[in-house]
């Protein structure tokens, strides 16, 4: 199973998936981490600052979630801090399990939990802008 977790340094979950400078993606099995890699997102309209907020991205084509989807195509989870209901709706309709959780935790914590059985969620999907 790989979990893609959102951050912009590493360090910290990114608060908008779609806007998070990389993906870090942790390969596990028999409940543990056996491998890690970093995608950058090079995928997303938010990440190259091209979305203008207004359901539109780069020279007027609808804002859509394809690219990410298929970036993280061998993903079965992706966690961040937020996330739109649009972009939740697409994962999990080619799926990806849209994880939302607390911003306190680092994305080794985050896996952590996932493989103890403990990982709380915290927000709904965001309804905002899009």
């Amino acid at each position: 199973m790989k979990i893609a977790v959102a951050s912009d340094d590493g360090v910290t979950v990114s608060e908008h998936f779609g806007r998070s400078k990389r993906f870090m993606v942790f390969h596990i099995e028999d409940r543990k981490v056996i491998s890690q890699e970093v995608r950058e997102n090079t995928y997303t309209a938010h990440a190259m600052g091209e979305c203008k907020g207004d359901g539109q991205s780069h020279h007027g084509e609808a804002h859509g979630h394809g690219a990410i989807v298929t970036a993280l195509h061998d993903c079965q989870a992706l966690v961040c801090g937020g996330m739109g209901f649009r972009a939740a709706n697409e994962l999990q309709a080619n799926g990806i399990r849209p994880i939302v959780v607390d911003l306190q935790q680092s994305p080794e914590q985050v896996i952590q939990a996932i493989l103890e059985d403990r990982l709380q969620t915290s927000k709904p999907f965001c309804r905002c802008h899009h």
